[in-house]
């Protein structure tokens, strides 16, 4: 095994944070408190935030050793058509820039959907696309990493294929692993075991590159799903994420980065995870 590690943390500000100082700063100061070291701005909504307040969450991250990412407005879509798509792409652009502003590294966006299309050919519309964003950024130095998240319905373009395909196509892209949808999306209950996760990380290492297993940006909770796939968010130990079989994968591919929860009580969850990796590290020590 190697010396890889993960920094745990949250999707959005935690349920448990005091009212004081509040808003990401606050959630930063507790996420540390708690030992966390990593937060995800939660701009899921739209990206509305002053240049003050995202060099105020720089700052504050840097002081608590607390890595930060942004996750994107939902209503981006690399599929959009002509006349979303500029909205969609402006979307997707503030969360960089001003994430850029406020230290992160790493930005999360929800690909969009297949909306009925075969997904070799919507990948064709959304590469183009994807790529003329990184470019853009890059020209304009703004030094993040691009993350489409893996997504949980299979009507959403998103799959672990598809995430691939974006990082292999475009430099600076690299997935956002949800092991939770990956999951769910099957619908059947599969995705679910060590050996399946580690195929699926030997896979990503194959066409991505080793390094790129030790930098992995996942998203982790509890799932409820259906035929469809993705149903809601549920507590770890409400639902049935074989989540000892995948922190045994994760350390056997030498994988590090950063996991991240999105489970109803983020915070809770997160400790749990930690301390799960921690106890198999020192076992495999």
């Amino acid at each position: 095994m190697t010396e890889t590690e993960f920094a745990f943390g949250t999707v959005g500000s935690p349920g448990s944070m005091p009212d004081k100082p509040g808003g990401s700063v606050g959630a930063i100061q507790h996420l540390a408190s708690l030992e966390l070291k990593a937060f995800e701005l939660a701009w899921v909504q739209s990206v509305r935030v002053k240049p003050q307040t995202c060099e105020a969450i720089r700052q504050a991250g840097q002081q608590s050793g607390v890595a930060i990412s942004v996750h994107a407005p939902y209503y981006i879509n690399l599929n959009a058509d002509r006349s979303e798509w500029p909205k969609a792409r402006k979307r997707l652009m503030d969360a960089a820039r001003y994430g850029a502003l406020a230290g992160a590294t790493d930005i999360v966006f929800h690909p969009g959907s297949y909306f009925g299309a075969e997904p070799a050919s919507v990948l064709q519309k959304a590469l183009p696309r994807l790529q003329a964003c990184f470019q853009e950024l890059r020209d304009d130095g703004v030094r993040v990493r691009l993350r489409p998240e893996t997504m949980g319905k299979s009507a959403m373009l998103g799959s672990f294929e598809d995430a691939l395909a974006m990082s292999e196509a475009v430099a600076g892209v690299e997935p956002c692993l949800d092991f939770a949808h990956l999951h769910a999306r099957p619908g059947d209950g599969s995705r679910n075991s060590y050996e399946e996760w580690s195929i699926l990380l030997e896979q990503y290492g194959q066409r991505l590159g080793a390094q790129a297993l030790e930098r992995l940006h996942v998203h982790l909770s509890g799932i409820a799903y259906g035929p469809k796939g993705e149903r809601n968010h549920l507590m770890l130990v409400d639902s049935d994420m074989d989540v000892v079989g995948l922190l045994r994968a994760l350390a056997d591919a030498g994988c590090g980065g950063r996991i991240l929860c999105e489970s109803p009580v983020m915070e809770s969850d997160a400790v749990i995870l930690q301390q799960a990796w921690q106890h198999l590290r020192r076992g495999q020590a």
